[in-house]
């Protein structure tokens, strides 16, 4: 279940425990168990409150000795950031940070935290990350909307972390905590005749959405452009545009699970929930 504070304001707090990831997984037509889910809200202004954010999630939930996925975004960077002066200060130590990203590793190693690479056999304790936008009620997720300044899609490994993470946490503003949805999904897709993949997401979803070849540099358009983005697993990304509203975002997973070549794709659902004390409201 999902309590949402009557406050006007702007900040969204979610803490969840996955269980495992339900992760997995054109032609352009012209046309466990739950328990509950603390969702705060702060009345300062949106980086204010992705600041204030950051820092509660690493009072409350990252303990010394731990492993800790280091998420992606404004709101990871300034966690990553207030995390080394944690550790500086002896806060916390023997902490092991494990970035989803070049970006969260340059962070990382800016302020001073220790890292490791991921690894399939390494267990991590927490992770914390940015998400474009949570499903009201459901509290599904949709990630890698946005390729990093500089990087591929780290729409693989971001998920591969958060997958391996006992506990994560969602850092979002109020817009992005929303019951009608709509925009884009990514999609991670085998290179190979992914034409034929492409044409068979465009199937699933016809009327309601397009299927754009992500470019690596230029202009976006439905086939990639001149360079089409190429992962460096050799993968290319879809992004499945809404043009009508998303009815569920499980049944979008579920869809693209079911299709041939699709490698991962950026939503995350299906997780056991637990309840995280909100942070003192302003």
């Amino acid at each position: 279940m999902a309590s949402l504070a009557s406050s006007s304001s702007s900040i969204n707090f979610l803490v969840h425990v996955p269980a495992a990831f339900n992760g997995i997984g054109t032609k352009r037509r012209s046309r466990g168990k739950t328990s509950s889910i603390s969702v705060t809200h702060s009345s300062l202004a949106d980086a204010s409150a992705l600041l204030q954010a950051a820092h509660y999630t690493v009072d409350t939930c990252i303990k010394s000795g731990m492993v800790i996925g280091l998420g992606s975004g404004h709101a990871s960077g300034m966690a990553i950031q207030y995390l080394g002066r944690q550790l500086r200060a002896g806060v916390l130590e023997d902490i092991v940070g494990v970035p989803t990203s070049v970006a969260s590793a340059s962070e990382a190693a800016k302020a001073g935290v220790p890292m490791d690479k991921y690894q399939d056999c390494l267990q991590i304790d927490f992770a914390f990350d940015d998400a474009d936008i949570i499903e009201e009620g459901t509290l599904s997720a949709i990630i890698g909307r946005q390729r990093p300044k500089d990087e591929e899609s780290i729409l693989l490994q971001q998920k591969s972390i958060l997958n391996a993470a006992k506990k994560l946490a969602f850092m979002i503003t109020q817009s992005q905590y929303k019951g009608d949805l709509d925009g884009s999904i990514p999609v991670l897709i085998q290179s190979l005749n992914w034409m034929q993949t492409a044409e068979e997401i465009d199937d699933l979803f016809l009327g309601d959405a397009e299927v754009w070849r992500r470019s690596s540099i230029g202009q976006a358009s439905p086939l990639g452009g001149d360079f089409p983005l190429v992962t460096r697993e050799g993968h290319n990304v879809l992004d499945v545009i809404f043009t009508s509203p998303i009815p569920s975002l499980a049944e979008v997973a579920e869809s693209l699970d079911k299709v041939n070549g699709v490698v991962d794709h950026g939503v995350i659902c299906k997780f056991p929930l637990v309840f995280l004390p909100p942070y003192a409201q302003q």
